[in-house]
């Protein structure tokens, strides 16, 4: 268990939300109520494994409208159940219009959840697996000013999802990778002066 203090980064810079979200209301709650906040929830992780690996080739936003689709499809993200799944919930999954209906992703879904249990075993949980390979376990807090500043990748997001990719996950390449540890919280790359930014100061709980 972590303890997490946070506090608003002081900078002089005009406030102005990241470019990216756009306009869009879905997706402007989401960068301001979750991305880039601290996961230290398992099934949130896998939530995000799933969604993330289905965004593979579509945008982002494709897969947030139809996040609540993929929660009622694949057991509300309880990795312990999905894992289960068998030839016949594959199927079941295929003609579900509410989600991508790629054969691929859904094996890989299915699969992923294997693996993701398998990580649970070996380390305590999957939270803290991906700390393992944090420097120090400290999360990485950047200071991008804009937008063409953020990498798609980096040395750090190669290194886990080698390993991950090692360890039997699919769909889960470094570019993946990356955006998993920045809507985790891992990473935090919200532009400086956005007023959803907040440094996360983390320490173990007495």
């Amino acid at each position: 268990m972590f303890f997490v203090g946070f506090w608003l980064e002081s900078n002089v810079m005009k406030s102005k939300r990241c470019d990216w979200c756009g306009d869009d209301p879905l997706y402007v709650k989401y960068h301001d109520e979750e991305w880039g906040k601290l996961v230290e929830d398992d099934r949130k992780m896998f939530e995000f494994l799933v969604l993330e690996s289905a965004q593979a080739g579509l945008s982002w936003i494709t897969i947030l409208r139809k996040r609540e689709n993929y929660r009622n499809a694949f057991a509300k993200f309880d990795a312990k159940k999905v894992a289960k799944f068998d030839s016949a919930d594959v199927e079941r999954l295929m003609s579900n219009p509410g989600i991508v209906r790629n054969r691929l992703k859904i094996n890989a879904a299915i699969s992923n959840a294997r693996c993701f249990l398998a990580v649970q075993k070996e380390f305590g949980s999957f939270c803290a697996y991906l700390r393992n390979f944090l420097p120090k376990g400290h999360l990485i807090i950047n200071r991008w000013k804009t937008i063409e500043e953020i990498p798609a990748r980096t040395e750090l997001s190669d290194t886990i999802s080698k390993d991950m990719k090692r360890r039997g996950f699919k769909f889960f390449g470094s570019t993946i990778c990356y955006s998993h540890l920045q809507a985790t919280g891992l990473v935090n790359d919200h532009l400086l002066g956005c007023p959803a930014r907040r440094v996360s100061r983390v320490k173990p709980a007495k």
